[in-house]
């Protein structure tokens, strides 16, 4: 009583063929079978020795990038009032 038997088997095949038919059926074991090959290839890549890291040149013969500015911001005009014309002045 505690497993299936052949006849379980069976019967649950030939349920699984009649809801999604023999090509929809034969269509998805291919894409399990294109997934397996996939998954075979991808251990197969890992096998394979790394190649070599390209070697940097070193840094120190490099000068560091001066960003501060090369003279101070001058500071903003204070706005004029709405009644006072400085062209008098």
């Amino acid at each position: 009583m505690g497993g299936f038997s052949l006849w379980h088997i069976l019967i649950f095949a030939v349920i699984v063929l009649l809801l999604f038919g023999g090509n929809r059926f034969s269509a998805m074991m291919g894409d399990v079978a294109k997934g397996i090959k996939s998954f075979k290839t991808g251990l197969a890549d890992d096998d394979k020795p790394a190649e070599q890291p390209r070697q940097i040149p070193p840094q120190s013969q490099q000068q560091p990038i001066d960003i501060t500015p090369s003279r101070p911001a001058e500071p903003a005009a204070p706005p004029n009032p709405a009644g006072e014309d400085q062209s008098r002045a």
